[in-house]
């Protein structure tokens, strides 16, 4: 088996936001704020080359929405889903498995393209399975109010249509090596993959952890909609780690791809910092 790191860009989020209940005064001194409150993430995604099956874990923001949606979000970088995966040795042709964390839409935004016409949403993988959990597909066509700005129905609408989605459940093996850990305190049935990787185990943490800022339990994303949960989740995970010397790696740091932690007096924090290419 064989991990490439897949770069799709960077945005922008509001730090309030990213860092929920804690101050301003603490988070700007971890990830500095533009003038319009504004930090700038990335949408790091996986690629896992294994035998004829080569399966990339979620797929960035996408480029189909509008001038005026993308205006949000400050784009930047010179990576693109594409270009990044082509940078590897691949073509979009060449993926098999699209694995979606969850359905917000820097997660999923790149799985479906408009055609060559412009008048029509196609897969942007054309050959691949798309996986997701049910309980979550559901949950992203019938959104809170709280979420419903992140669940875009042109995401993950065609995705069905094209007849290329199909479920995981709880427990389940994409391959051998590969499952995943369902949480909760995020979104509904949010799935983080667990891979076993040269002798170690990595954790794909999507939203769940999605910098290495957000490894102290209490720095939970006003995002979630469950915070306790994602704080219980968050722990208990961080106890798996301790144990078995998870390797986390980060969707969202701008900076950093991967790292492990280790407990403090002050609770959990982050240990060694590295690319994954290190591993």
């Amino acid at each position: 088996m064989n991990l490439h790191v897949i770069d799709t860009g960077l945005f922008k989020l509001d730090g309030g936001a990213m860092f929920g209940v804690v101050p301003k005064v603490l988070w700007n001194k971890l990830n500095p704020a533009d003038e319009n409150n504004l930090c700038n993430w990335a949408m790091r995604c996986l690629l896992v080359e294994n035998g004829n099956r080569l399966i990339l874990i979620d797929t960035g923001i996408g480029d189909k929405q509008d001038d005026k949606f993308f205006h949000y979000y400050y784009l930047s970088g010179d990576q693109t889903l594409e270009n990044s995966i082509r940078a590897k040795g691949f073509s979009p042709e060449d993926v098999t498995d699209v694995f979606l964390t969850h359905l917000h839409f820097d997660h999923v935004g790149g799985a479906v393209k408009w055609n060559k016409n412009r008048d029509g949403l196609v897969c942007r993988f054309p050959n691949a399975t798309y996986w997701s959990h049910e309980k979550h597909w559901k949950h992203a066509l019938a959104p809170n109010p709280r979420e419903r700005a992140s669940f875009l129905r042109e995401n993950i609408l065609p995705i069905e249509e094209a007849g290329q989605l199909k479920f995981l459940r709880s427990g389940e093996e994409l391959i051998p090596g590969f499952s995943f850990i369902e949480v909760n305190g995020h979104t509904e049935s949010m799935m983080l993959p667990k891979i076993n990787y040269k002798g170690r185990t990595v954790i794909y943490m999507a939203d769940l952890i999605p910098s290495r800022h957000h490894v102290p339990v209490n720095y939970v994303m006003g995002y979630d909609i469950r915070p306790l949960d994602t704080m219980k989740e968050r722990l208990k995970i961080h106890e798996e780690a301790l144990q078995h010397d998870y390797i986390y790696f980060f969707e969202h740091d701008p900076e950093v791809e991967c790292g492990t932690v280790r407990m403090t007096e002050k609770g959990m924090r982050l240990d060694q910092t590295f690319p994954l290419v290190d591993l």
